[in-house]
């Protein structure tokens, strides 16, 4: 075997970009900016550089992210730190990045204008990309954190989140946010995770799975081993 063939996961990864940037050009076809909304984690490094290779009108689209920490941009687990650097390359630099981070102190301070500012953008997004953790959190919807309740029920655009199972706080766009895109993908890759779908695909408990809240709507599901 050549040391030059894809692995299974670089082929998902490049399928993926394909597919959303041929939705990003339908959208820039009859809109005049279109809104991709990414996660973050080693998952979509991958997709980031073959999407970043794509010949696309970046300067007419938005990107923002499903969730964050909130930490400084420059840390190493920023997910717009992420963003910069793997997918805001090349042609791509000229793509509006929105982050999720402000000044304030704490989310809970800096959600009202992280609000306001992801409120202003071109929704319906083309695309929503969504991860999934081994305990089926998508974005940061966590199955133990006190504010989930309130992320799956708010209309408001993002929701300050508090998990014990997490060192940082963070902010996440709220599901109502969430659902709001022409179109969904679910990104995983590993046999682990195509377990804990297969069990979320099998119940209705989103409390326990929240990655539930969005199997009812469609979405195109993009795994590989």
């Amino acid at each position: 075997m050549s040391d030059s063939t894809p692995t299974p996961r670089e082929r998902l990864a490049h399928q993926l970009a394909e597919a959303v940037a041929e939705a990003l050009r339908s959208d820039l076809a009859r809109r005049e900016r279109a809104l991709l909304v990414v996660s973050g984690g080693s998952t979509p490094v991958p997709f980031f550089h073959a999407l970043a290779a794509m010949a696309l009108p970046w300067s007419r689209i938005d990107v923002t992210l499903a969730d964050e920490r909130w930490v400084a941009e420059t840390a190493d687990d920023s997910n717009a730190r992420l963003v910069r650097e793997h997918l805001l390359r090349g042609a791509a630099t000229e793509a509006r990045f929105v982050p999720l981070t402000s000044e304030a102190a704490t989310p809970e301070e800096g959600a009202a204008e992280v609000g306001r500012r992801i409120a202003e953008l071109s929704w319906p997004a083309s695309v929503v990309i969504l991860g999934m953790g081994g305990d089926g959190h998508t974005a940061s919807l966590f199955p133990d954190s006190r504010e989930l309740e309130l992320a799956l029920s708010t209309d408001e655009p993002v929701v300050a989140v508090r998990t014990p199972s997490q060192p940082q706080p963070r902010i996440t766009l709220s599901a109502d946010r969430l659902h709001q895109a022409y179109r969904h993908y679910l990104h995983i890759t590993g046999e682990e995770k195509r377990a804990v779908l297969g069990r979320a695909l099998a119940g209705d408990d989103t409390r326990s799975l929240p990655i539930r809240a969005f199997l009812a709507s469609p979405l195109s599901i993009h795994w590989a081993p």
